[in-house]
């Protein structure tokens, strides 16, 4: 297994720049943000560090001439959006967005893009079933044309009230993703799996490992901390932000080393990408920087070496 980071937590530096950093920290892989240029709406959207517009084979060549100078290689392309908005022109942009990061990958000689499913949030999950087929079988074509597989990170999106009630992700759970493997036939549409997500839903966030371990394409590192002092003013079914903080590994609910020990009894042996969304290191670029350094240290003598 490789221990990298995922970009997104180092918008302002370039990607020579987020690659040096990785090598002087011992990190062994970057997963790079490929936000279309704009205005994000959310904050950790709108990082770009490899530019998938108008990508060409020479432009994907100095990329990973840049990466191998610096002898870090890119463990996947990222971009996050909600395919599914109920907003045609937002679902448009996203599928297109998207289309353009699975070409890229392409060239880049990566087999990896992660990203959501999307979800209308005001919608229940069999209401959503017949948009999610209807978008996301001719993109998993697509996809499946050019030998990239797709990884779709396991978080709700349900964390505020524009949110509410169903979030902006669907598929968040075993129930779902065995649905959604059925009827979309192909082997290239996997899981990019962050445990944090099910501690989150009062989930074993060993439990699906096995079962699902031909569908985990990447892994996230992140953690998250219940706040139970919050809950008990609350609620559960108050916004989850009010009663949860995200952090870095080590300093949350998760038990690290009974995961990956759980992780490495499966046939994963891909990266795991620490994701920082942690204020409490400060949001300065040096101390997003420290937690990205001590998050490291935390996974480290649990991780086997490649």
């Amino acid at each position: 297994m490789r221990l990298g980071f995922v970009s997104a937590i180092l918008p302002e530096l370039r990607l020579h720049e987020v690659l040096t950093f990785a090598r002087r920290e011992g990190f062994s892989c970057v997963e790079a943000m490929c936000w279309p240029s704009g205005k994000a709406e959310r904050r950790f959207a709108g990082v770009t560090h490899v530019d998938v517009t108008g990508m060409t084979q020479a432009k994907a060549d100095d990329v990973n001439a840049l990466c191998r100078g610096h002898g870090v290689p890119l463990s996947a392309l990222g971009y996050y959006p909600n395919p599914l908005d109920p907003d045609p022109e937002v679902s448009r942009a996203a599928v297109q967005h998207l289309k353009r990061v699975i070409a890229a990958a392409s060239k880049l000689g990566l087999n990896t893009v992660n990203t959501f499913i999307g979800r209308d949030w005001t919608q229940s999950v069999d209401e959503n079933w017949p948009a999610f087929l209807k978008t996301w079988r001719p993109l998993m074509a697509y996809a499946d044309d050019h030998g990239v597989r797709i990884g779709i990170e396991n978080c709700p999106m349900r964390f505020t009230i524009d949110e509410w009630p169903g979030g902006k992700n669907l598929m968040t759970t075993p129930v779902i993703w065995r649905r959604a493997f059925n009827d979309i036939n192909s082997p290239n549409l996997g899981l990019n799996y962050d445990p944090s997500h099910f501690v989150l839903q009062r989930m074993d966030p060993e439990s699906p490992l096995k079962e699902f371990q031909d569908r985990i394409f990447h892994v996230h590192a992140k953690d998250v901390k219940i706040r139970r002092d919050r809950i008990n003013e609350v609620g559960v079914f108050a916004d989850p932000l009010e009663w949860h903080q995200p952090r870095i590994p080590g300093f949350g609910e998760m038990d690290w080393g009974r995961f990956i020990g759980a992780l490495m009894e499966t046939t994963y042996r891909g990266p795991v990408c620490i994701e920082v969304e942690d204020d409490t290191f400060g949001r300065e670029l040096d101390g997003r920087k420290r937690a990205l350094r001590v998050a490291g240290n935390v996974l480290r003598p649990f991780l086997p070496t490649p």
